[in-house]
């Protein structure tokens, strides 16, 4: 149980890395692997910005070989999975249902979604690293909410 407990406080702890990594680094001191994320001068599947999956895909691994061989399964490994799961939802959310690098999932009517996307949607308003919002995944904002219930009642 207290695995479990680890593994989705992690999962959960993320979002506020995601927002602290995203608004301070991804949008700081490497804007040139972000930027071109933002402003899509290129017509290639793949983006500098994708170097961001290694570089947060190290730590997860690193804990999850050192909880599993050295600590037998211990905490680390549980924190390892918490952070490689928030990754797999990450690149479930972001690349596949917002940004459609793959066509799946086109089209919903969930508010939840529907606010999650809309929120994306004003975070690449900004083209430049300064002037940002909506800095996380998961979490949205209370008025994205009321914007997709307004959107569906009006479509209904």
């Amino acid at each position: 149980m207290i695995n479990a407990l680890i593994t989705v406080s992690t999962f959960l702890t993320m979002e506020g890395i995601t927002w602290l990594t995203h608004r301070f680094v991804m949008h700081g001191f490497l804007w040139n692997l972000h930027e071109d994320h933002h402003n899509k001068n290129s017509h290639s599947f793949f983006e500098k910005n994708d170097y961001f999956f290694v570089i947060f895909a190290i730590p997860s691994m690193i804990l999850i070989i050192t909880g599993s061989l050295i600590t037998a399964f211990g905490y680390l490994f549980y924190i390892g999975i918490g952070v490689s799961a928030y990754g797999l939802a990450y690149f479930l959310v972001h690349e596949i249902f917002i940004h459609q690098r793959f066509k799946i999932f086109t089209h919903s009517n969930n508010i939840y979604l529907r606010a999650l996307r809309k929120a994306h949607k004003i975070h690449h308003k900004h083209l430049g690293k300064e002037e940002g919002e909506c800095f996380g995944m998961l979490w949205v904002p209370i008025k994205y909410f009321r914007e997709a219930l307004r959107y569906r009642k009006m479509h209904e």
